[in-house]
């Protein structure tokens, strides 16, 4: 029997693994040489400043690969022009900026130049992802340059929020794209939170040395409080007891954030398999990070070989044995607008904000003076079934007529510059009515997210109550409008639904309970403000105006803790039957309306009666 070389059988073996990877290669990044190239230039550019994100990109689909090398590589270039040595802050910032600007270009154009910007707007642009939600990231890396100060935790996951939290909610589009989620729960949602906050705190003390060089030591006022002569120890590049026991102490409270076990409940194992693997990844670092002892100040620490095989070796099989069982292809290039030759995306890769649309009947907003325009209005939409009964039609109709005096309140809201504006769409007391007309409601909210009718607007979406009962897919929906929308400076909109406000204050009791049990609070030390830490918006401000429409005159439990000291106003027609003009009369109302928060309003003194001259002598 004649047996084949075995140089020929290795050339035999070869050669369909080339052509493989050939055919791998052009279904990821089109048939575009210079497009592969740029790809390869993302990859290499992750692979070289970021090997823990490039480890955790491989455990991504193959189809998605490609995408997180873009992503990726555009945060370590960003990173890179703001820290270049020898250049001064104002250059550095400069350097971001104009690379920021170049970014928008490329994306208005469909492709650009520069290798990573040319792959990140062909990721868009494939995917669907909307890439105007990195800006504010982008102009916080340029002002990173000149350096931070946080007052305390709270602040410090501001900036974190700021920063970090937009290049991640990408990664999470890509996947909703490729049809497998990998947001947590809304229960879990503080969690998710925690566990960013956790790896970029541990990023910061990674990079603790290196940052020092340049001056920066990006700890809050609260940590450095603790812990005298730390923050000078650490400048002068001492490592002394005090130096030693502020890093420890933060690297505890880095474990802390990181440690959330319940966070991938419910996700496709290879979403889950990524953020498990990256726990134990940040995990692994804090510990290279507690043995570095006083070397953390002259380099930068990093586990062993060992220690990162021992972790990502199984995670690559639990990875290739859950995208194998859900296969997942990659979309064609696509263009940014539509053209004869095929469709427009389904998401533009850079939405383009316009006005809302104007009053049917020509209606123009009044001019509000700053100092009597309420910074928050919430609307209880009362009516709607009664208003489609009077009318000899089904409650369902009545709800759907109530979407479109919604749809006028955000146009309202938007024309007269309001900030924050909340409606109340569905109460936890509500389940008790009808089944058919639950159902109407929460179609009807599902049906008003999918179109998207105030999608292109300058507004920030968010939802409010609890997610146990609502569909999964309508919770997923409002999750994906509120990450794709979070960057949004306009008017922010709170939709509440299964809301309670007695639910809401019990369960931020519970998560300020967890919270002083892990440590992070202390008991003695709870306010209102550390209390309001622990709602689930915590940064929504007062409600300065509750308005009810339907001619009721309760709040039934909306909002209890934001509305302690908001004016009430009521109005007797249906919910169905206002439109904007009623918005900005509500407001003019509040405007004539003095507001004295528990104050005495000092009377004016009376006047004196005129006194008759005196009579000439």
């Amino acid at each position: 029997m004649r047996t084949t070389p075995r140089s020929t059988t290795q050339d035999t073996e070869a050669a369909p693994r080339a052509r493989w990877r050939r055919l791998a290669a052009r279904s990821r990044s089109g048939e575009d040489p210079s497009l592969r190239a740029a790809y390869r230039a993302c990859r290499l550019t992750t692979r070289q400043h970021d090997p823990g994100m490039y480890a955790l990109v491989q455990l991504m689909p193959p189809a998605l690969r490609p995408a997180g090398w873009a992503l990726w590589a555009a945060a370590n270039v960003l990173d890179d022009l703001a820290d270049q040595d020898g250049a001064e802050p104002a250059e550095r910032a400069a350097r971001v900026e104009a690379w920021t600007k170049a970014l928008r270009r490329d994306v208005a154009a469909g492709s650009g130049s520069d290798p990573v910007r040319r792959a990140l707007v062909d990721t868009a642009l494939r995917w669907g992802l909307d890439l105007s939600g990195l800006y504010g990231a982008m102009a916080g890396t340029r002002d990173d340059v000149r350096g931070r100060r946080f007052a305390d935790w709270a602040e410090w996951r501001a900036w974190c929020d700021e920063g970090v939290v937009p290049w991640v909610d990408q990664v999470g589009h890509l996947f909703e794209r490729a049809g497998a989620p990998m947001a947590p729960r809304f229960d879990r949602r503080g969690d998710y939170e925690h566990f960013i906050s956790g790896a970029q705190l541990t990023d910061t003390l990674t990079d603790l040395g290196s940052d020092l060089a340049q001056g920066l030591l990006l700890l809050p006022r609260e940590a450095l409080d603790a812990w005298p002569g730390a923050e000078d120890d650490l400048r002068r590049g001492r490592w002394s007891p005090a130096a030693a026991a502020l890093v420890g102490a933060t690297t505890d409270l880095a474990r802390t954030w990181v440690a959330r076990p319940g966070l991938t409940r419910g996700m496709h194992p290879g979403a889950a398999n990524l953020l498990d693997t990256a726990a134990r990844l940040l995990r692994a670092q804090l510990d290279a990070v507690d043995a570095a002892g006083a070397s953390l100040l002259d380099r930068t620490p990093r586990p062993s070989l060992a220690t990162r095989a021992r972790i990502l070796a199984p995670a690559r099989v639990r990875a290739r044995l859950a995208w194998s069982l859900t296969p997942r292809a990659v979309p064609a290039p696509r263009r940014p607008a539509a053209d004869a030759s095929g469709p427009r995306p389904a998401v533009a890769a850079d939405t383009v904000l316009r006005p809302p649309p104007p009053h049917s009947g020509g209606a123009r907003p009044p001019r509000i003076a700053a100092d009597r325009m309420p910074r928050h209005v919430a609307i209880v939409m009362d009516g709607n079934g009664r208003w489609a009964q009077q009318r000899g039609l089904p409650r369902s109709e009545g709800h759907r007529a109530g979407s479109v005096a919604a749809h006028e309140m955000v146009y309202g809201a938007l024309e007269i510059g309001l900030r924050h504006l909340t409606l109340y769409a569905f109460s936890t007391e509500n389940w008790k009515r009808d089944t058919g007309e639950i159902t109407a409601i929460l179609e009807g909210v599902r049906r008003d997210l999918d179109a998207g009718r105030i999608r292109d607007l300058d507004v920030r979406q968010r939802w409010s109550g609890r997610p146990g009962r609502l569909p999964e897919e309508l919770v997923q929906a409002f999750a994906h409008e509120e990450r794709r929308t979070r960057a949004r400076t306009g008017l922010t909109l709170t939709v509440c639904l299964d809301y309670g406000g007695r639910d809401e204050i019990t369960r931020a009791a519970a998560a300020l309970a967890r919270a002083a049990q892990a440590g992070d609070v202390v008991p003695d030390l709870v306010d209102e403000e550390v209390f309001a830490r622990h709602l689930p918006h915590p940064d929504m401000p007062d409600v300065d105006l509750l308005w009810r429409t339907g001619g009721e005159q309760r709040t039934s439990n909306f909002l209890p803790w934001q509305a302690t000291y908001a004016e009430l106003y009521f109005t007797p027609g249906p919910w169905p039957d206002v439109d904007r003009r009623d918005l900005w009369q509500a407001v003019a109302e509040y405007g004539r309306r003095r507001r004295r928060h528990g104050a005495a309003v000092p009377l004016a003194s009376p006047r004196k009666p005129p006194t008759a001259p005196s009579a000439p002598l």
